[in-house]
C-alpha cells in the first residue's frame, strides 16, 4: 500500500507536462505544416461579418461541418456575396484557434461551387492537352488564302451567324457557304457539334471551316470545352476557325483551332479575302505582268529575230556542205588536170628538146625558115607595089580634082584680059576692055559692058527671087 503512492511520484518527474495553450499551439503547427493548401467545398452556414471586416461562417455538408475565417484582406478580392444555404469552394489552409481549441478552416480563396468545378474540370482538360502537344504551332493547319467553300457550324438561328453571313457578304460574296446546323449550348451541344465536323468532311466541299456562337457565361460556352470536341477538332483535315464568345472568353476550342478569332464576326474577317484589296492587287499585278510580259515578249522577239537569223534550216545546210563538196571536187580535178597538164607540157618541152637537137630536124626548120623569108619578100614586094600603086591614083585623083579643066568641067569659066591674065577682080578690067572667057569645051570673046563692084550675082539673084516673088531674071 505505501509503494503505490511513492511509484507515482516517482513517474511524475520523468513525464513531459505541457499547457493546453502549449497543446493547441502544437497541435495548430502540426495541422499548418503537414497539411498542404486544399480546395473544400461546402455549404455555408452561420455566416457573419462583424465590424472588423472578417468573415466567419461554418463549412458544411450532409456529414460534417467545420468552422471556417476569412480575413478582410482576403475576402475583398471576392467578386460576389456569399449568402446563407450557398454552394461554395475554397482554398484553404487548416488550421486551430487556440483559444478555444477549435480547429477551423482559414479560407484564401473563395468562388461558387458550381463555377469553381468548371473551371478545375477546364484547367485539368487544358493541361492534359497541352501535354499531349495539341496547341503547338506545328500541328495547325494552314488557313486558305482564298477559300472555294466556307462551312459555318453553328446556331442557325443565333446572332453568330447573322454576323458571319454579313462580313462574308461584304468582303468576298462570291464565296459558296454551306451551314451545319447545331445546338452550341447546353448537353447534347457538344456531340452535335462533333457530328457537324464529321458531316462536313462527309460531304466534303468546305475547305475551311468556322466554328462559332455568341458570348455567354462558362456554362454557357461548356460545349467547347468538352474533349472530344476538342479531339474532333485536333484530327479535322479542314482547317478550322474557332470564333465562339466575346474577345475576354477563352475555350479549350480555342486552343485546338488552327486560328482562333475573338468574335463570330473577326471569325468571318479571318476567312475572307477583303475583295476591293483583292481587286486593287490584281489591277496593281495586271499592271506589272503586263509591263514585265512587254519587255520580256520585245526582249524574246529581238533575241528570236536573232536566233531566227542564226538558224538554218538543216537542208540548207545539207545543200551548204553538197555545194562545199562539189567546189572541193572541183578544184581537186583542177588541180590533178593542171597537174597532168603540167606534166604533160613539161613532157612535151623535153619532146621538143629532143627534137630540136636532132640535124634533120634543124635542117627542116630552116628549110621552113627559109621558105618563110621567101614568102614574106614575095608578099612584101607585092604590098609594096600596090601601096605605090594606091598612092599614084590617088595623087592623080588629087591632081585632076585641083586642075583648071575639073573646075570648067563643073560649069565655072576663066576671064582672061587680052595678055591673057587671069581675071580675079572687077578691078582688074575696065568697062568696054575686051576678055576673054575659056569654058569646058572652048573660049568666048567678049566686051565688058558693066562692072558692078563688090556686087555679089548669087545673092541678088536671091533678092530678086524674093522681091518679085518667083518672077525669073534674065542673066547678063
Amino acid at each position: 500500500m505505501n509503494k503505490t503512492p511513492n511509484s507515482v511520484a516517482g513517474d511524475s518527474k520523468q513525464r513531459a507536462i505541457i499547457s493546453v495553450s502549449e497543446l493547441n499551439r502544437r497541435a495548430r503547427q502540426l495541422l499548418e505544416t503537414h497539411l498542404p493548401l486544399l480546395w473544400v467545398e461546402g455549404e455555408i452556414s452561420n455566416f457573419a461579418r462583424p465590424s472588423s471586416g472578417h468573415w466567419y461562417f461554418t463549412l458544411k455538408d450532409e456529414k460534417a461541418q467545420v468552422r471556417s475565417a476569412m480575413f478582410r484582406n482576403r475576402n475583398q478580392l471576392v467578386q460576389f456575396r456569399p449568402e446563407e444555404g450557398q454552394q461554395i469552394l475554397v482554398r484553404c489552409r487548416v488550421g486551430l484557434y487556440e483559444n478555444r481549441g477549435d480547429y477551423q478552416l482559414i479560407v484564401e480563396h473563395m468562388e461558387p461551387a458550381g463555377l469553381g468545378a468548371l473551371q478545375r474540370q477546364f484547367d485539368i482538360l487544358k493541361a492534359k492537352l497541352e501535354s499531349e502537344g495539341l496547341f503547338a504551332a506545328d500541328t495547325k493547319l494552314p488557313l486558305p488564302e482564298i477559300p472555294q467553300h466556307i462551312g459555318i457550324i453553328t446556331s442557325p438561328t443565333g446572332a453568330a451567324v447573322r454576323d458571319i453571313l454579313h462580313v462574308l457578304e461584304r468582303r468576298f460574296p462570291s464565296i459558296p457557304v454551306s451551314i451545319y446546323p447545331t445546338l452550341v449550348q447546353g448537353k447534347d451541344a457538344a456531340d452535335q457539334i462533333v457530328a457537324a465536323i464529321e458531316l462536313a468532311h462527309q460531304h466534303d466541299q468546305c475547305d475551311l471551316l468556322i466554328l462559332s456562337r455568341g458570348g455567354g457565361s462558362l456554362e454557357d460556352l461548356w460545349p467547347f470545352n468538352e474533349e472530344r470536341v476538342a479531339r474532333a477538332i485536333s484530327t479535322s483535315a479542314i482547317p478550322i476557325i474557332c470564333g465562339v464568345g466575346h474577345e475576354t472568353d477563352t475555350t479549350i476550342a480555342d486552343f485546338i483551332a488552327d486560328a482562333r478569332a475573338p468574335t463570330p464576326s473577326a471569325a468571318a474577317e479571318m476567312a475572307s479575302p477583303d475583295s476591293l484589296e483583292l481587286l486593287s492587287l490584281f489591277a496593281g499585278y495586271e499592271h506589272w505582268f503586263a509591263q514585265t510580259m512587254g519587255s520580256v515578249i520585245s526582249a524574246l522577239n529581238h533575241q528570236l529575230t536573232g536566233l531566227r537569223k542564226r538558224l538554218r534550216h538543216p537542208g540548207e545546210r545539207l545543200n551548204q556542205q553538197a555545194q562545199h563538196l562539189d567546189h572541193l571536187e572541183i578544184r581537186q580535178r583542177r588541180a590533178l588536170q593542171s597537174l597532168l597538164s603540167s606534166k604533160q607540157s613539161a613532157l612535151k618541152n623535153l619532146v621538143n628538146r629532143y627534137r630540136l637537137q636532132h640535124p634533120e630536124h634543124l635542117l627542116a626548120a630552116m628549110q621552113t625558115r627559109l621558105e618563110d623569108l621567101q614568102r614574106q619578100f614575095r608578099n612584101g614586094m607585092t604590098l609594096q607595089l600596090e601601096s605605090k600603086q594606091k598612092s599614084l591614083a590617088n595623087k592623080a585623083l588629087l591632081l585632076q580634082a585641083i586642075s583648071p579643066l575639073s573646075t570648067l568641067n563643073r560649069g565655072y569659066a576663066i576671064a582672061q584680059d587680052v595678055k591673057q591674065q587671069v581675071l580675079s577682080r572687077v578691078v582688074d578690067t575696065a568697062k568696054g576692055e575686051h576678055i576673054s572667057v575659056m569654058l569646058a569645051d572652048g573660049t568666048l570673046a567678049c566686051t565688058v559692058d558693066q562692072i558692078n563692084v563688090g556686087a555679089n550675082l548669087f545673092s541678088e539673084k536671091k533678092a530678086s527671087e524674093k522681091k518679085t516673088a518667083g518672077k525669073k531674071t534674065t542673066r547678063k
